[in-house]
């Protein structure tokens, strides 16, 4: 009885959260954003979260030129659909509304290549791609245990190995991005203006003035602090309740 209501539960939010986005999408068509923000709210408040969620909210947002809730919202779409060209084309053109101009230090070398390899997938998906390998891998070996030519022997041997590379490379892959998700924290600025600060304290030197819809990196939290890294590599200390944590 217990499954049977839990079922019913789960249809039933299911259903209000596709109602409320494609009453999102309604509203958002005869450009009440205000209301469709309001619609795309209560689909995320039913723990139905997505890309596609988050990047109609950031439309929104955009529309209504608030600069940091439309950066966040496209930032915290990349995190479901990181390679989505929609999104980031968004993302860039709401970029450009933002006052801080602040240099991204690229990274160069066998890092940056790493690093765009890995990020081509989300680590859940990386982690599917090994287990298909892995399936793969057993159908070679039962193929290669139960044939009796010696063609088919060295064929499903061969396969085994190129498998086997293969769902190590994934798996490796599938660490280094859950690594990589773990550790890397961006947030938004949230406030119009504030200070980064040369220590934790409202009385320390000035870094740098910020602005809203900047992008900074969580490093490190004391109280009502936290230290973040632009994307120039520039430190400093901000207060916490000025920016937004995207994951």
């Amino acid at each position: 009885m217990k499954n049977i209501f839990y079922i019913l539960l789960l249809t039933t939010q299911v259903f209000f959260a596709q109602n409320g986005f494609e009453t999102g999408n309604d509203l958002y068509q005869k450009s009440k954003y205000k209301e469709a923000i309001a619609a795309y709210e209560n689909v995320l408040k039913s723990n139905k979260q997505s890309a596609e969620v988050y990047f109609n909210l950031g439309n929104c947002y955009y529309k209504l030129n608030q600069v940091a809730p439309a950066i966040y919202n496209y930032e915290k779409a990349l995190l479901f659909s990181p390679n989505d060209s929609e999104v980031l084309e968004n993302l860039r053109f709401a970029q450009k509304r933002t006052i801080d101009e602040i240099k991204v230090i690229p990274k160069v070398g066998f890092g940056k290549l790493l690093r765009e390899f890995t990020a081509t997938y989300h680590y859940n998906t990386w982690a599917w791609i090994s287990v298909s390998f892995s399936v793969l891998f057993l159908f070679s070996f039962i193929g290669y245990y139960f044939s009796q030519l010696t063609l088919y022997k060295r064929t499903f041997f061969v396969g085994m190995f190129v498998l086997f590379f293969l769902l190590l490379i994934s798996v490796a892959a599938a660490i280094f991005e859950k690594s990589h998700y773990r550790n890397e924290k961006p947030a938004i600025v949230f406030a119009e203006m504030v200070e980064l600060k040369s220590e934790p304290q409202k009385l320390s030197s000035n870094v740098i003035t910020l602005h809203e819809g900047t992008k900074v990196y969580v490093k490190e939290t004391l109280e009502n602090w936290k230290k973040v890294q632009l994307t120039d590599g520039s430190e400093g200390w901000i207060e916490a309740n000025a920016i937004k944590e995207v994951k």
